[in-house]
């Protein structure tokens, strides 16, 4: 229970959410793309479509982790899921990027749609377990650290993966034929996510076991509103996953109109994309000289200042770089820890109320992170149009500029410091952990009692 995992176990874990962002970044980054310019359906529908999929997918995630919650296989709670999911997952993606060329405009606009929310769909059931699945393959806070460094690691390098590999793939496929050309690169990049996963689900091991709940759903969701941490951790996925979303959404257009160089827009990506991989590097050594809270208060703190600093320094595009390189590091420990302290909930929930619900915490608080995505894009939608912001303008005018260079500056900024400040409910620092975790032991441990040995004797 607290051995020290292989490298080859957190490698293969790491696998599986490598495999999630090959999929799920190409579809965020490139699919807006692809529907407008490349199938021609209107950009209103698209953004329509991508809102009400995310609120939809959203009120989905709690029924899938109560499902998982009442599984019992062979293989485990979660590890089945991975097994069975992993084929149907890419084939999902596959789908969305095959939009028959020879339907009418309504007909492309109902295949989206449809395919776009089977493909949300088998994301949610494949993700769900599998994020649960952390929580029960070690009890041991520093093996979790170390568990979750490695996963968001390869997350990262997933993402950049299917960022910087999916247009030259399209391009050389496609020979010509943008329709032929995406669906040829995305069935490379599913493919690639399928082996992650079978690898994924064969290297792991579930060593935390519970029986599988047999109480209803209300009950579940009740006893979760009752678990005060959980309530803490809402908040603060909330307001971190929104940072994440809010810079990333007002990129472009900062590039476009305040640095005035479309181009501009691969050069902060990579800073990104490097930043997020110090961060998951950086997550076990900051947490070996301090405490996870401590370690999350202060990268939490510095994210905030330094993306608020970027409102009031100079357009300079090296300057930039290196500050979106800072960010994006100190963003990423407080996500890798973040996943962390979810686990931490489900352990809090089962010392306190002696029941373990892995699948209902962990969906729960993905649909918090669902909606904060959703409530936070439309934020930055909102915004623009409020100011006045005109699309392919020479110039914007000046509340329009303001509000751009707010959005990928002081707004994020404030949310990350809403993340700083959430922590100080946060009690579930190591050495409650420690307790939690020794009290578990101790009554795994305890000897039977006389009289029910003599009943089971009798019996």
């Amino acid at each position: 229970m607290t051995a020290k995992l292989s490298v080859k176990e957190k490698i293969s874990y790491g696998l599986g959410d490598m495999a999630s962002h090959i999929g799920l970044d190409n579809v965020i980054i490139f699919l807006t793309f692809y529907y407008t310019d490349v199938v021609g359906l209107p950009a209103v529908f698209v953004g329509t479509m991508f809102l009400v999929a995310r609120v939809a997918d959203a009120i989905v995630d709690p029924a899938m982790g109560l499902i998982a919650d009442r599984t019992q296989t062979r293989f485990g709670k979660f590890r089945p899921y991975i097994l069975w999911l992993a084929l149907p997952f890419g084939a999902s993606c596959l789908l969305v990027y095959a939009v028959p060329e020879s339907l009418s405009l309504g007909g492309k606009m109902v295949y989206a749609s449809v395919t776009y929310c089977v493909m949300m769909l088998m994301y949610t059931a494949i993700n769900i377990p599998y994020c649960s699945m952390g929580a029960i393959i070690t009890p041991d806070n520093t093996q979790r650290i170390s568990l979750q460094s490695y996963r968001f690691f390869l997350a990262t390098l997933g993402g950049a993966m299917s960022t910087f590999l999916m247009m030259p793939l399209a391009e050389m496929m496609g020979g010509g034929n943008k329709l032929d050309g995406y669906f040829g690169a995305m069935a490379v990049m599913a493919s690639i996510a399928v082996v992650m996963f079978l690898l994924c689900f064969l290297n792991t091991k579930e060593r935390i076991s519970a029986p599988p709940t047999h109480e209803n759903f209300l009950s579940d969701l009740r006893d979760l509103v009752r678990n005060d941490q959980w309530r803490v951790v809402a908040a603060l996925i909330f307001f971190n996953i929104s940072f994440g979303v809010v810079r990333l959404g007002a990129m472009m257009y900062y590039v476009t109109y305040y640095l005035g160089n479309a181009s501009y827009f691969m050069w902060l990506l990579a800073a990104h994309i490097i930043g997020k991989s110090l961060g998951s590097l950086l997550v076990k050594p900051l947490t070996r000289k301090r405490s996870k809270l401590a370690a999350f208060t202060l990268c939490a703190i510095l994210t905030g200042a330094l993306s608020m600093a970027i409102f009031f320094v100079p357009a300079w595009i090296s300057l930039l770089v290196g500050m979106t390189l800072l960010v994006s590091t100190f963003y990423q420990v407080t996500t890798t820890l973040m996943w962390v302290m979810m686990s931490d909930v489900v352990d809090y929930g089962e010392y306190k109320q002696g029941k373990r619900m892995d699948g209902t915490v962990f969906s729960t608080l993905l649909a918090i992170l669902k909606m904060g995505m959703a409530v936070s894009g439309a934020v930055v939608g909102w915004t623009l149009g409020m100011s006045g912001y005109v699309p392919h303008a020479a110039q914007q005018n000046t509340a329009a500029m303001l509000s751009i260079i707010a959005l990928f500056s002081l707004v994020p900024g404030v949310l990350s410091m809403f993340s700083a400040l959430s922590m100080r409910w946060y009690k579930l620092n190591d050495a409650t952990m420690k307790q939690i975790n020794q009290s578990k032991i101790s009554r795994e441990h305890e000897p039977v009692p006389q009289a029910t040995l003599h009943t089971q004797e009798s019996a």
